[in-house]
């Protein structure tokens, strides 16, 4: 799996869970509504640094540039899904 396949299956993946944050409504508040504002937070402003990160990803000048890039999408992701399980384990 090459950079730009990586870019566009997370590219899916973000507007996927984009979508799935806006459509998901609760019956029941969060037993900490705080933490769950934050997850929600970190998740929205993660995947606006990772789609950021993946349009600068081709416009890399060299592999050393490219990697760092993506190290740091993958450090992103990381977050991401740490937060996305917290927000899970509340629910």
């Amino acid at each position: 799996m090459n950079a730009s396949d990586i870019a566009l299956l997370t590219s899916e993946f973000l507007a996927y869970n984009d979508s799935a944050l806006c459509m998901a409504d609760r019956f029941l508040p969060a037993d900490d509504p705080v933490l769950e504002e934050v997850l929600n937070w970190t998740v929205a402003r993660d995947a606006q640094d990772i789609r950021r990160l993946l349009e600068w990803l081709p416009l890399a000048r060299s592999s050393k540039e490219r990697r760092a890039l993506l190290s740091r999408v993958h450090e992103l992701l990381g977050e991401v899904e740490l937060s996305l399980n917290g927000l899970d384990s509340m629910h």
